[in-house]
């Protein structure tokens, strides 16, 4: 494939092929407006939103297309001439990589589009080609936009022709390989497998490699509990992984619960007194589970600018002790000349990494943030006054410095909590929404001396019984041993109420009803 010219700021000029094809796509006035601009080849994309102008927008400027607000039947022409929208609300054009999002009002229908242009760059991974041929497997952290998959495209090329491996693409949005049925020839020799939803991208990256054989596998994306364990799974295997995931550097990954386990997951550990001495720490200490999942870890600060943190089992080790081993540096100069030098300083926020909430002391002289998510905010602010620690309740998530949340609403992964996970703002999660798993929780934070297990789950009961009385409706309780559970049905007894208890050890628990339930 032809390498693309780049401009002088360093973006790759779109092939006029494929541009032409995005912009027969568009509605006859808006292609006619787009043709009389300079410099078509730095195009980003054209935005289409109803009742406002059409825009098309470039590295440096944004510009106007037309007068004329944007109609439904405009909308209703580009939707027509592109391939069908996917449950991520993602469509494309066959054979190239261009990719059309769509924004929808509450009945379905698509009030917003944009139209972004794709390019397929040759030379992108020169920078990393090293590490590419030699068989590491490669994690690509970087803010959106950077060229994560541009050059995740160009990996599966070099791999499949130039190494001559046997290459499967995990194409969850169609973004490697684009639109259609045959894939873009800028992947060159790989095979490429796309998946129907975003929420089977875990089901597809294990059935890539329990049918296929592949020698590496290649995947954009991986955001979800689920996606991390396939992951591990084909490491495990011996299939060299090339793959993105959400976040921008090592730190925010590290203080990911969901994805920290790429790196070898985050255990805490209580050392022995004397163990504790000798290393000259806490006894509380975190420590890695098990073995990364990838051997190299590569952020994206710009398109000639990359950070490497290898080996990665070291170099997590040591953040884990609050030490931080300097990245190399890889810097690609304006002769294309690549300069590799360790950092002076490594590029986390922190000095150290940030520890589960459970596992870091802290001091009563020492304030904290809190915003609480779905946790009853009444609650917080009496547990916080009976405890009388520092803490300051937050209305506004970027604010705080802890997420407190509820056990559902984790495993839901919410807006709110995806963004504090993606922003690097530990949570702390709840069994339940009640004051004494608060006051539990604030307790461990600050080292206060802790309750009586039994005496907390007795106090959770009452705070269950009223809150069943004054709402009439099932409370459920956290989950505790069968000598506890039996004194909790006497006390529930007691208010002549019912419960019940469901699940299975160690999660088996207490459900307070009403008469009414």
């Amino acid at each position: 494939m032809q390498e693309l010219r780049r401009s002088q700021n360093g973006l790759a000029l779109a092939d006029p092929a494929e541009l032409d094809q995005l912009f027969q796509a568009l509605p006859p006035h808006i292609h006619r407006a787009v043709r009389r601009l300079d410099h078509q080849g730095l195009l980003l994309e054209v935005v289409l939103d109803l009742g406002r102008e059409p825009e098309a927008r470039f590295p440096e400027a944004e510009v106007i297309l037309d007068e004329t607000p944007v109609t439904l039947e405009d909308l209703e022409f580009v939707a027509t001439r592109v391939g069908s929208f996917g449950d991520d609300n993602r469509a494309g054009i066959e054979r190239t990589l261009h990719r059309i999002s769509a924004i929808r009002n509450r009945s379905g229908q698509i009030v917003g589009l944009t139209c972004r242009v794709g390019r397929a760059i040759t030379g992108t991974i020169d920078i990393i080609k090293d590490m590419v041929i030699g068989g590491k497997s490669i994690l690509l952290l970087g803010r959106p936009g950077i060229g994560k998959t541009t050059m995740l495209r160009e990996c599966a090329r070099v791999l499949a022709d130039e190494m001559k491996k046997r290459v499967v693409i995990v194409d969850t949005s169609n973004e490697i390989g684009g639109d259609g049925d045959i894939p873009h020839p800028g992947i060159g020799r790989s095979r490429r497998m796309q998946v129907r939803t975003p929420s089977l991208q875990h089901s597809v990256m294990i059935e890539a490699v329990e049918n296929h054989m592949p020698q590496v596998i290649v995947i954009d994306e991986i955001g979800t509990e689920l996606e991390a364990a396939a992951a591990r799974t084909i490491a495990e295997r011996g299939v060299q992984l090339v793959a993105t995931a959400h976040g921008n550097s090592l730190e925010n990954l590290l203080v990911n619960p969901t994805l920290n386990d790429l790196l070898g997951g985050i255990q805490t550990v209580t050392l022995s007194d004397e163990e504790a001495r000798r290393r000259g720490t806490q006894k509380s200490v975190l420590e890695r589970k098990s073995p990364p999942t990838f051997d190299v870890l590569v952020e994206i600060h710009d398109r000639g600018r990359l950070a490497i943190h290898q080996p990665l089992a070291d170099v997590v080790d040591a953040a884990l002790r609050g030490v931080l081993k300097p990245p190399q540096m890889r810097i690609r100069g304006t002769d294309g000349e690549i300069v590799a030098r360790l950092a002076e300083t490594a590029p986390m926020r922190t000095a150290a990494v940030r520890e589960p909430v459970e596992s870091r002391a802290r001091s009563l002289h020492e304030s904290l943030s809190v915003f609480p998510y779905g946790v009853s905010r009444n609650y917080l602010e009496q547990a916080i006054s009976e405890l009388h620690v520092p803490i300051r309740v937050q209305n506004h998530l970027e604010e705080a410095d802890l997420i407190l949340t509820l056990k559902n609403y984790y495993r839901r992964k919410d807006s709110p909590l995806k963004e504090a996970e993606s922003e690097g703002i530990p949570i702390q999660v709840l069994k339940s929404n009640t004051i004494t798993q608060i006051k539990n929780a604030l307790s461990r934070m600050y080292q206060l001396e802790t309750p009586d297990p039994t005496e907390s789950a007795l106090q959770e009961t009452i705070e269950g019984i009223r809150r069943a009385k004054a709402t009439s409706s099932m409370v459920e309780l956290s989950p505790q041993n069968a000598y506890v559970r039996r004194l909790q049905h006497q006390l529930v007894e007691r208010h002549e109420l019912t419960a019940r208890s469901t699940g299975k050890e160690p999660n088996r628990r207490l459900r307070i009803y009403t008469s009414s339930d």
